[in-house]
């Protein structure tokens, strides 16, 4: 045998002859704690918002006598109502890496126009009132939608300029004056409700539960769900594969205009009168609802069920605050705390899938 044959049998296995006493390549460690924790809380959406409501809950629960009570809990599901169909409509826009800063403003000319055309007509009528009611918020959104996905307008920029003429418009349509809604059908929603001892729940927050399956469902289980989220991931991805995303970026639009108008329906049993002032804002709560339940601003990440898990952070938040008696600026200065770490946390969590 060689001298160069019996150095390979000797060395050890799986090892070149050459390599035999060189220093072995540093060895790789798995990911840690952190990175494993996000990892979990990407591939379950909607876990973290649903973890962060609780926690939420324990701590006005041991800081307040007043907060964990059927009353209270009440409240805030009462409140949930308006504001989490409203941010149902703007996770699907901003989805598509959307955004809608005037979904309040056509939320408010819905309730004006179907409160002044109701007055004194019988329930038939009201029932084709509210029909009216939602072709009309679904066309103002399909405007925007049509401005953004076939002439390639900054979503930012189309609706900002809707949200000021809309707004502007219920002023001058108003004239500045309350209206007040004619009951039966336009109130159904918000005054009828169904006792649980004292814990009372209005239709209102019935519509909103189903809406969210719904939604969930057209998100998780169709091809249309699918859609939605490749436009927003990858619009130039989504168009090689065939996808029409100018049509999807219609139809959301359309969908979220309906979805306002079901919540102007819900306003009414709400507030006893209506003005052109009140939701008119709702654009920024909507929008941090969204962002705080775990919906990207970047698009094609998020769940409708986390958007209405964040409506009731933000509810219960104001809730216990209000409760310990802060002043309300306060509740404004943790709810833009929590979307600033919603946003830090969502770009983490990109940085440490594209490390894989």
């Amino acid at each position: 045998m060689s001298d160069a044959s019996q150095r390979v049998r000797d060395a050890p296995s799986g090892n070149n002859a050459d390599t035999v006493g060189m220093p072995l390549p540093p060895r790789r460690e798995g990911p840690g704690p952190v990175v494993r924790t996000i990892a979990l809380a990407a591939r379950n959406p909607f876990a973290g918002p649903l973890a962060a409501l609780v926690v939420l809950i324990l701590i006005f629960t041991l800081a307040t006598d007043t907060f964990f009570s059927a009353q209270n809990f009440s409240v805030i599901l009462q409140q949930s109502v308006v504001i989490g169909t409203l941010a149902l409509g703007q996770t699907l826009i901003i989805l598509t890496s959307g955004i809608d800063l005037a979904n309040g403003s056509i939320l408010v000319v819905s309730t004006l126009v179907m409160a002044q055309l109701a007055q004194g007509q019988p329930p038939g009528i009201q029932i084709l009132i509210l029909l009216v009611g939602f072709a009309l918020s679904a066309a103002l959104a399909a405007v925007a939608g049509l401005l953004i996905s076939r002439f390639l307008l900054p979503a930012f920029i189309v609706t900002l300029g809707m949200f000021t003429m809309l707004t502007a418009g219920a002023r001058l349509y108003s004239q500045r004056t309350l209206v007040v809604p004619e009951g039966g059908v336009l109130t159904v929603l918000g005054s009828g409700g169904y006792l649980f001892g004292v814990f009372q729940v209005t239709i209102g927050v019935f519509v909103v539960i189903a809406s969210v399956a719904v939604l969930h469902y057209m998100l998780t289980r169709t091809a249309w769900g699918r859609h939605v989220y490749a436009v927003g991931g990858n619009p130039t991805a989504a168009r090689r594969t065939g996808i029409n995303v100018s049509r999807v970026l219609l139809v959301v639009y359309i969908l979220a205009g309906l979805l306002y108008a079901l919540a102007a329906w819900q306003a009414f049993g709400r507030s006893p009168a209506t003005s052109a002032n009140v939701f008119a804002n709702a654009n920024l709560d909507t929008i941090s609802a969204v962002v705080i339940g775990g919906t990207s601003l970047f698009g094609g990440r998020g769940t409708v069920v986390g958007s209405y898990f964040g409506t009731l952070i933000v509810l219960v938040l104001q809730s216990g605050l209000t409760q310990m008696g802060f002043d309300a600026l306060y509740q404004q200065v943790l709810t833009g705390a929590l979307v600033i770490a919603a946003v830090a946390l969502d770009q983490f969590t990109r940085k440490v899938e594209r490390l894989g």
